[in-house]
């Protein structure tokens, strides 16, 4: 069976719109029979890393910080896929951004250079080789993830794991709708999950289903344009738009 840990980075977890990607998507992986948890960055609690290096030079492998982290170390060493799941702020929620600072316990302090970079490997008892990216996005391009993208493959590249292709949902709010496209965005996540597991990888076709547009970008603008005036300075509600 091949055990997922999901971590969401959402500050507004199960509320949010990365919530909202995510949850078809672990369905199909479940519908594979793959063991998925699922995490929040927020709930855990997560301090930043101090940066002392504490885990690689005095005693490598152990973060001594005693917060969300250490219930989450062992999961992490026994996981074969780790499944980052985060909306796009600027790049990254503060939590989260916590969350993949702190992972660097598990990553070997023994360097080596590869493909004209400094990298290194996860330690020899972290069951990980995979890392795959799951993100929302309120605004309407899919560039908006290029910088998110870029981090979570170098995460993967520095550890020396595959990084499965992006799954991205830009104008992510619009899947809440119950209209023809949203309900084929939902379907081909859920699709997706189960193929990740079963093939190893998602299919071009079916990325291209899933992050396909759902409005015109002339709707879209339109949509956004009604949305500030009449919300202005309602932050809650604009929120729920964004993320």
């Amino acid at each position: 069976m091949v055990k997922v840990l999901a971590v969401n980075g959402s500050a507004r977890m199960e509320k949010g719109n990365t919530a909202r990607v995510l949850a078809p998507f672990i369905a199909g992986m479940e519908d594979a029979g793959a063991f998925v948890e699922l995490f929040y960055a927020k709930r855990l609690a997560i301090a930043p890393c101090t940066g002392e290096f504490y885990c690689w030079d005095e005693k490598p492998g152990v973060c001594y910080q005693g917060d969300g982290m250490q219930m989450l170390y062992p999961k992490l060493r026994a996981a074969d896929v780790l499944l980052l799941a985060t909306p796009v702020y600027i790049p990254l929620p503060g939590e989260f951004q916590n969350f993949l600072n702190r992972l660097c316990p598990l990553i070997n302090p023994v360097l080596s250079f590869r493909e004209g970079r400094t990298r290194a490997r996860l330690h020899g008892d972290v069951r990980i080789r995979k890392i795959v990216l799951v993100s929302a996005c309120g605004w309407w391009e899919l560039g908006n993830f290029g910088t998110v993208v870029r981090i979570a493959e170098e995460l993967a590249k520095d550890c020396g794991v595959e990084f499965a292709a992006p799954v991205l949902r830009p104008h992510a709010y619009r899947l809440g709708k119950h209209d023809v496209k949203a309900r084929l965005v939902r379907k081909a996540l859920r699709e997706a999950g189960s193929m990740l597991i079963d093939k190893g990888s998602v299919s071009k076709e079916l990325l291209d289903v899933i992050s396909q547009p759902l409005i015109s970008e002339e709707e879209y603008r339109r949509e956004l344009g009604e949305e500030f005036k009449a919300d202005a300075g309602d932050q809650k509600r604009l929120g729920s738009f964004v993320e």
